[in-house]
């Protein structure tokens, strides 16, 4: 995205003025908790930043430090914005590797020789030892093309020998570095990281703001989408702006045909007509999660229904569906679907053959 500035970044002005008044003074922490839900732009700010730090051709907006957008370091560093995507090319090369390398290589991402960027490590999902070695490893020297060294470790879930070693480092933190901790809620990390970072925390943005983004950067989406979407991701505009409708929505007529199957014990063919279509392979996988995640949504809606607070729910344009649906149910069998559906998913993750597990999910809540 050439030529972003921090006027693109949405909500939370205040804490953005406060991080980039301490870059302007010079007093930027060595160690940063940017703390808050998903989707809120925890990893975008801290690459925003780090480009900051490491502009060749800063600039000044709002009388605030601000990035080119343009220079050789901003491109680099702005690369790895699509953490999904770098994330994956990570792993790939990882299991393209012999059996006795691949056990010593840990996942890291890397498009600017001074700004690395730590995510969790499959399979486990979490950061780990080697991980935070490399950081402490390549703190040491200085930077090779820019002012800073910035390491952004992208979730709070470290193993414990991982922890530790990100203690040593914090404790006796380099001159030219700066450590960005990334944590959905600072309480996940240990009290004695914490106590040694400056901790800033994003919130949700209200989902009339996210409408009035979506507004612009969605036009092909019409209001009532606008409003769904700004429901569906929580004050998360990354969520929003990412957030595939289509695929969201054939997922979601199928979770509903899973649920309406189990409340109304009916005929069987259309559960079976919808469970046939998730098939075993990479796509059918992706698909079936689209689905265990909207009927996880659907859930929490007849939740709020059946709990009377009704502005909880978040799938609005199918209220009178939801509606005759939460007539039939109570809190107990609520919570058996989401045991079930906790099943589906270890099942899946043992490669249960998907068709079948969601029929038993759908029979096993009959009324």
């Amino acid at each position: 995205m050439n030529g972003m500035a921090f006027s693109d970044f949405q909500g939370n002005a205040d804490t953005v003025r406060q991080l980039r008044e301490m870059l302007a003074r010079d007093r930027f922490p060595h160690a940063v908790v940017l703390a808050g839900p998903q989707g809120a732009g925890k990893y975008t700010l801290a690459l925003m930043l780090a480009r900051t730090m490491n502009c060749l051709d800063p600039r000044e907006t709002d009388g605030l430090p601000d990035f080119c957008g343009v220079c050789s370091n901003c491109t680099r560093i702005g690369q790895a914005e699509d953490l999904d995507i770098r994330f994956a090319e990570a792993v790939e090369t990882r299991e393209g590797l012999r059996d006795t390398d691949k056990r010593e290589t840990r996942i890291l991402v890397q498009t600017h020789p001074d700004v690395l960027v730590v995510p969790p490590d499959p399979p486990q999902m979490m950061i780990k030892v080697d991980q935070v070695r490399q950081v402490i490893q390549t703190a040491r020297y200085k930077p090779q093309e820019a002012r800073r060294r910035v390491f952004v470790f992208v979730d709070s879930a470290f193993m414990k020998e991982a922890a530790n070693s990100l203690l040593k480092i914090l404790e006796e933190p380099p001159d030219f570095a700066t450590i960005f901790l990334l944590a959905r809620n600072p309480g996940e990390l240990l009290p004695t990281i914490r106590s040694r970072c400056v901790t800033f925390t994003l919130s949700a943005l209200p989902a009339s703001e996210i409408e009035g983004y979506l507004e612009k950067s969605r036009p092909e989406w019409n209001a009532r989408q606008r409003q769904l979407v700004a429901r569906l991701s929580g004050g998360a505009v990354g969520r929003a702006r990412n957030l595939n409708l289509e695929e969201y929505m054939a997922a979601r007529k199928d979770a509903l045909t899973l649920l309406t199957t189990a409340v109304r014990s009916a005929e069987h063919s259309d559960l079976f007509r919808t469970t046939e279509t998730y098939r075993a392979g990479g796509e059918g996988k992706e698909k079936t999660d689209r689905l265990m995640g909207a009927v996880y949504g659907l859930l929490k809606d007849l939740m709020a229904l059946v709990s009377g607070t009704p502005e909880l729910v978040s799938n609005t344009d199918i209220t009178a569906e939801l509606k005759s649906l939460a007539a039939a149910v109570d809190f107990g069998w609520i919570a058996q679907a989401a045991q079930q559906l906790g099943y589906v998913q270890s099942g899946m993750r043992r490669n249960v053959l998907r068709p079948l597990s969601l029929d038993a999910f759908a029979i096993a809540l009959e009324r």
